[in-house]
């Protein structure tokens, strides 16, 4: 997704980052392997109703694709970066207190998630995403030291976090950095 000015900023409305106009929205869907999935569990509970009756085993399917479906789409996080305000998930921060972003292609997750995992970090993640971005917390009174969230774009969450304010970019097992 580009990065795009907010039309609602404007200077008489200040903002909690007013130097960062930059936007990103995203929602984590799952892959097709996971639609695949709640498909497949909806066609195996309808056919276990079969040997009753035909007609209820499709009403059982039916519905356990519609509350599957429904689960899905309600259980996927967002991430946004609106406003001056990173949300990732349930959670939010404001950008000001960020700095340090950097992009982690699979390895360098599989080795933030691993050896060098801090659990006091917090981590939106999702295992079917491969790519992911570190984010380091300024806040002194935030035992938070880092933020991993998930996307699918992670340049695009770099740059609309205000990277080049926030002292640079640098890339985690990534083959350019």
């Amino acid at each position: 997704m580009t990065t795009t000015p907010d039309p609602a900023t404007s200077p008489a409305a200040p903002t909690p980052s007013a130097g960062v106009t930059a936007r990103h929205h995203e929602r984590l869907w799952p892959g097709p392997l996971g639609w695949g999935g709640v498909v497949a569990f909806a066609a195996v509970l309808g056919a276990a109703f079969v040997p009753v009756d035909l007609v209820l085993s499709l009403v059982v399917g039916v519905v356990a694709l519609v509350v599957g479906l429904v689960g899905a789409v309600l259980t996927t996080p967002r991430v946004d970066v609106e406003h001056g305000v990173l949300r990732a998930g349930a959670a939010r921060i404001p950008v000001d207190l960020l700095a340090d972003p950097r992009v982690l292609d699979r390895a360098g997750l599989r080795a933030e998630l691993g050896p060098a995992l801090d659990a006091r970090a917090y981590a939106c993640l999702r295992s079917w995403i491969g790519t992911a971005v570190r984010v380091e917390v300024r806040d002194p009174q935030d035992p938070t030291p880092y933020w991993i969230v998930s996307t699918r774009r992670p340049d695009a969450l770099v740059a609309a976090l205000g990277s080049d304010r926030a002292g640079g970019t640098t890339t985690a097992g990534h083959p350019e950095g």
